[in-house]
């Protein structure tokens, strides 16, 4: 199973970017997806999470500006990031609970993350 992310970059404050995730391999379902992220310094905290029937986990710090979606049949997660600030810059990585089998434990995968710079 790997993940891959993109769409990650350099935006100035108040701007937008879009993330996308997607998952490929010997996959029988997806559960939760979600984004975590990272700034120099300081823990990896979670971002946003988003289970398969489209309930959604959204950090206080980004709520309102940050939306999270999926797309099951392409195994996709999405992060729309919008009215960005500066304090977002971080190493954004996507992390999905995998399934191999019907009934089978979740396997936990973190994507490569993706650099967010925001900066004017």
């Amino acid at each position: 199973v790997q993940l891959q992310a993109s769409g990650g970059g350099l935006a100035q404050p108040g701007g937008s970017l879009r993330l996308s995730c997607v998952a490929s391999g010997s996959i029988f379902s997806i559960d939760d997806m979600g984004w975590y992220r990272q700034a120099p310094g300081k823990q990896r905290e979670l971002v946003a999470t988003i289970a398969r029937d489209g309930r959604t986990n959204i950090a206080d710090s980004v709520k309102g500006r940050f939306t999270i979606s999926r797309d099951n049949a392409k195994k996709t997660v999405y992060l729309q990031m919008n009215s960005l600030k500066p304090e977002d810059t971080a190493v954004y990585y996507c992390n999905t609970k995998i399934r191999y089998y019907p009934g089978a434990p979740q396997n936990v995968y973190w994507g490569q993350g993706t650099q967010v710079t925001v900066s004017s």
